[in-house]
């Protein structure tokens, strides 16, 4: 028998996600969304900075060990007992794991407390899925086991935020297409990101992500010591921290060395996203994979052309010649040209801006996503008898 802790007939919502940051950041609107809906929403994660402000939204907020960058066995199985025992606790109604580790060791948490029903976030597959050779073929049949065996719950829905994540995931037959939902970002709040005119000067080109190789930082630094050589004239930025969980993160003396040698600027970590898009002039992510990248929405929100890769998650914002330039993976060379041509094109510049805008307020807007969010946390809950 499925007994709840509390005397109330608010549905439980729990969020399994492994940074407070992340959380504030991604999925804040969400859970206050989704309290306002009716919900009494609890917090499972690892507190480093944001826990107070949490716990002042009304958040009921669990602090757990899990770590993204663990490999230790014995910690990652600590990890699991620790959620089994919330969510035997805490008997949510429905769980929202969002990432890769949330999603393997909650869901299989969820399976042993009976958890009535599970949302799985998938914001992006990783490092492991573009990892090359007989190594990452083997790492991504492992991977696509232990997702397999996560995901067998009738009562749950996985959501991919492109549709070549869920068709990849679709044709290895990790997921049925009747658990598989698309829904595109984590949207974006058009009135806090909206359309600023330029500044005037030299135009400013920025980066805006966490330092990870594999967010194409080096492809970005490269495509400025190109148009450098060439003598246009811009200022390239950087702005995000190094990611010390992740394997792919670029050292902070790296950084430094970039911005010492005149190449690039390094700002780090800014919570004033909206004020840095108003000082740049075109927004560029050449990413090697994503889920679909936040940075990207909020700045055509902003009205700034950008140029990114024809990668996944990042040609699902930027349509080639409308709002911004698609290149290839990889390609300095081709990366600087494209650059190129909006730096020089002002015109350009904010005909692909007006553009954007006008796609965000369409596909990408917070309340558009919410909703589609609450409409799968209804259903699942509508099964179990439950109402939010």
């Amino acid at each position: 028998m499925y007994h709840r802790t509390m005397n109330t007939n608010k549905p439980r919502l729990l969020f399994l996600i492994t940074e407070d940051w992340h959380f504030w950041s991604h999925r804040l609107s969400w859970a206050r969304a989704a309290r306002d809906a009716g919900y009494q929403v609890i917090i499972a994660t690892r507190v480093t900075q944001y826990g107070e402000r949490i716990k002042k939204e009304g958040f009921k907020l669990l602090p757990i060990r899990l770590q993204r960058g663990s490999k230790n066995p014995f910690k990652e199985l600590l990890a699991i007992m620790e959620i089994i025992i919330f969510y035997y606790r805490e008997r949510p109604d429905i769980v929202c794991h969002v990432s890769i580790k949330p999603i393997l060791y909650g869901s299989w948490a969820a399976r042993l407390t009976s958890v009535p029903a599970v949302v799985n976030l998938l914001t992006g597959l990783g490092y492991l899925y573009m990892v090359g050779g007989i190594k990452g073929v083997l790492l991504q049949k492992c991977l696509n086991i232990a997702y397999k065996t996560a995901l067998l719950m009738k009562k749950s829905k996985i959501i991919f935020q492109n549709p070549d994540d869920a068709s990849m995931f679709l044709d290895a037959g990790v997921v049925s297409p009747r658990n598989l939902v698309v829904i595109k970002g984590s949207g974006v709040d058009i009135s806090t990101y909206k359309p600023i005119a330029e500044v005037s000067g030299i135009p400013l080109v920025i980066l805006a992500s966490r330092m990870l190789w594999d967010k194409g930082v080096q492809e970005f630094v490269d495509a400025a010591k190109i148009l450098q050589s060439l003598g246009v004239k811009a200022q390239f930025a950087l702005v995000g921290e190094s990611d010390i969980d992740n394997p792919t993160a670029i050292p902070r003396l790296q950084l430094e060395t970039w911005q010492k040698e005149n190449v690039v600027e390094w700002w780090g970590n800014r919570n004033d996203m909206p004020n840095v898009f108003a000082q740049c002039h075109i927004v560029c992510l050449p990413s090697y994979r994503e889920g679909l990248p936040k940075a990207l929405i909020e700045a055509a929100s902003c009205g700034r052309a950008i140029v990114t890769t024809d990668a996944p998650g990042c040609r699902e914002i930027v349509r080639h010649g409308e709002n911004g330039l698609l290149v290839p993976v990889r390609d300095s060379k081709r990366l600087a040209e494209a650059l190129k041509t909006l730096i020089e094109d002002p015109v350009l510049r904010a005909r692909m801006g007006a553009r954007g805008r006008e796609i965000v307020v369409a596909e990408f807007s917070e309340e558009k996503v919410i909703e589609q969010t609450l409409a799968v946390y209804r259903e699942l809950l509508e099964k179990h008898g439950r109402t939010g």
